[in-house]
């Protein structure tokens, strides 16, 4: 992956985050987080 294509990828990202902080206040966000912790809590048990 070059820098150019990293750089794009972060600012859709945080544009993406931001977009969500200010029109659902992260709700979307946080639903993401938590799921992710379940994932890897998921995965921990299997390991």
């Amino acid at each position: 992956m070059s820098n150019r294509t990293a750089a794009i990828f972060f600012l859709v990202i945080a544009g993406l985050i931001g977009a969500d902080l200010v029109l659902n206040e992260g709700v979307y966000s946080l639903f993401l987080a938590r799921k992710f912790v379940e994932l890897v809590d998921w995965l921990k048990f299997w390991r």
